[in-house]
């Protein structure tokens, strides 16, 4: 079967890669001259099963409200006339209960440490290279009260199957002494012994050499312009390039998935959140850049070293589609970094950048089949694309290929919403 892939980031591509491996013809459609330049390229470089704990959470309107109108918010709502903003606000409030909460912990988590256990296989099997740390991920907390909530978190994910223990702050700095010039304002935290981080940008390109090596083709510097129905099926896909026809569709286009299956009567409530990251040169400083992959949750940042690199990431703005950057958040983040760790590199030595996260309301992803009889879904990972990317490229692989996936994916699919 030969099928059209909508997008050839870390998503688009791992899917591509499990479609060859079952033995189909691909073809992947992307507006980029490569692989991996949007959403993948610069992100927080975490494989956070631990991260799994959804946005939507009963303190999160309390915590928003407070947030309102601060440009240093970790949350920032651009004030705007946005109906696509505010249907999905109100999807995402009917979340923030204590019970929906859990059940969004649990379906994500699922999807994350299987996805975890395939790119270990995918790293073993094809000997990829890409800034990978096999350390886990320490989880570092202030005060008290986020404590408790790391501590609380930390025993739910453990009954749905993940490794993840509190620490007290002595033995934070046990696990990453490069924290020592911060160590009065940790109180402890979780570690999370079997999460990873590594490179995505990287990651994904050589996976698509890999892929063209088995025989896709990569239609790169095609802007896709819309998904053409036939009766019950997809029929091609218009782009600037003219049309591309296939057996099978699959979109894997993160935030922009929602206004090319619109059209179709397929509403995603996806919403392009931007993030920011920094990625600092360590050269000549590395025994003061950390080398075990960290989540500050007090400022929504994450720091992963990458080789010579320090990439530190974070923040949230509801700011629709615009990749404009804030100095000010751009700042901030910068100033966060050299607060935990003052001797990592040098700020003139500092690189910029900001993409759009695809957020649902409930953080999990949109997984599996349409009311279209060959379109599928793989879209909507939010900050855990890079998480979750392996894992859901496998299981709808299997899914178009006529398999039964190794895991459920129950809670995943578009008919949730």
């Amino acid at each position: 079967m030969h099928v059209v892939v909508l997008g050839a980031g870390v998503i688009g591509t791992t899917a591509a890669y499990y479609l060859l491996q079952n033995g189909h013809q691909v073809s992947i459609i992307d507006r980029q001259p490569m692989a991996a330049q949007e959403t993948s390229f610069a992100n927080g470089g975490q494989i956070s099963a631990c991260h799994a704990t959804p946005w939507a959470t009963p303190e999160t309107p309390w915590q928003s409200l407070k947030w309102l109108g601060r440009e240093d918010a970790p949350l920032l709502f651009r004030l705007r006339f946005d109906p696509q903003l505010f249907a999905w606000g109100l999807r995402f409030l009917r979340n923030c209960g204590p019970d929906r909460t859990r059940q969004n912990i649990e379906k994500s988590l699922r999807l994350a440490i299987y996805s975890r256990d395939c790119i270990k296989e995918l790293r073993h099997n094809l000997g990829l290279e890409y800034d990978n740390l096999s350390k886990g991920i320490l989880h570092i907390c202030r005060d008290e009260k986020e404590m408790s909530k790391v501590s609380q978190s930390s025993e739910i994910m453990k009954q749905f199957g993940l490794k993840r223990h509190v620490v007290n702050a002595r033995e934070c700095l046990e696990i990453e002494p490069a924290l020592q010039a911060a160590a009065h304002q940790i109180i402890g935290g979780s570690f999370s012994p079997d999460d990873e981080s590594g490179d995505a940008q990287k990651f994904t390109t050589e996976l698509a050499k890999i892929c063209r090596n088995m025989g896709a083709v990569f239609h790169y510097n095609t802007s896709i312009h819309s998904i053409e129905k036939s009766s019950s099926a997809i029929d091609h896909i218009r782009t600037d390039s003219g049309e591309v026809r296939g057996d099978c569709y699959l979109v894997c286009l993160g935030s922009f998935s929602p206004l090319l299956t619109k059209p179709l009567g397929i509403k995603l409530p996806i919403y392009p959140c931007k993030g920011y990251s920094i990625t600092i040169d360590t050269s000549g400083h590395e025994s003061h850049a950390p080398s075990v992959s960290l989540i500050d949750d007090s400022v929504k940042m994450v720091y992963s070293r990458l080789g010579n690199r320090l990439r530190a990431a974070g923040t949230a703005e509801l700011d629709g589609y615009s990749l404009r950057m804030s100095h000010r958040r751009q700042q901030l983040i910068a100033n966060k970094a050299f607060d935990l760790f003052p001797r990592c590199g040098k700020r003139e030595d500092i690189t910029y950048w900001s993409g759009l996260r695809p957020v649902t309301p409930d953080s999990a992803p949109v997984l599996g089949p349409t009311k279209y009889d060959n379109l599928y879904l793989n879209t909507g990972h939010g900050t855990l694309g890079w998480t979750m990317s392996c894992g859901s490229g496998k299981v709808i692989a299997d899914l178009i290929s006529g398999k039964t996936p190794e895991i459920s994916l129950g809670g995943l699919n578009v008919d949730r919403f």
